[in-house]
């Protein structure tokens, strides 16, 4: 049995990351490998209500540390309940955010110390990172745009986060930059203005090189 492969998909809102994680999850499965396709938070009906609290317009008045608490509860059980058991089994997992994006929301946004978070990962996570991370970036502006005719058309109240103000988004957006330059071995940035068809054009190539 191959062992399996992590890839995540991070960025900002309106990034596309959603519709790259489907067409990705597609694309394997025509080269016949299994694949689980999942996202945060959430991934298991216990995440999946934790994602109600946290990015839900009325889930909850909560602090951002309280928030980032919330997100490593959800992540651990999604990893130990679904993400590592898929790994073992050896598919490739296309997770829709991680820890990255708990690092440049609430790290970088919310400005939650960042030996708090580093402590989660290290601590509660034990370091569980994925093999590949793809960053959709784009200007903020562009991508709020989209987010809010995305959510309009779809009636979704998952809004908590795109209604913070622009200053937030930047420094988020500043923060996923900061980690992909940090983590270059894991990283592949890829300019989210272009068509859907040209960036999953790109995402394939890399996982070409990367034996797929």
């Amino acid at each position: 049995m191959s062992k399996g492969f992590f890839i995540t998909l991070e960025g900002g809102e309106g990034a596309g990351k959603s519709t790259q994680a489907r067409l990705m999850n597609e694309y394997l499965l025509s080269l016949g490998r299994e694949v689980l396709l999942t996202r945060e938070p959430g991934g298991t009906i216990e995440a999946e209500k934790i994602r109600n609290l946290i990015v839900d317009r009325d889930g909850g008045n909560w602090s951002a540390l309280e928030e980032t608490l919330l997100f490593f509860t959800a992540r651990h059980h999604h990893v130990v309940h679904k993400i590592k058991p898929a790994l073992d089994m050896g598919q490739v997992v296309i997770c829709d955010r991680f820890t990255d994006s708990t690092i440049a929301y609430q790290g970088y946004g919310r400005a939650v110390d960042m030996d708090v978070i580093h402590f989660m990962q290290d601590h509660v996570m034990k370091n569980f990172v994925p093999d590949l991370t793809f960053l959709f970036d784009l200007p903020v502006g562009e991508g709020l745009a989209r987010s809010s005719r995305r959510q309009k058309y779809a009636g979704s109240t998952e809004d908590r986060f795109e209604n913070m103000d622009v200053t937030f988004h930047e420094r988020m957006r500043n923060g996923f930059l900061t980690l992909a330059e940090q983590n270059k071995h894991r990283f592949v940035i890829v300019d989210a203005t272009q068509s859907i068809d040209d960036i999953q054009n790109q995402i394939q190539q890399h996982l070409k090189q990367r034996g797929f």
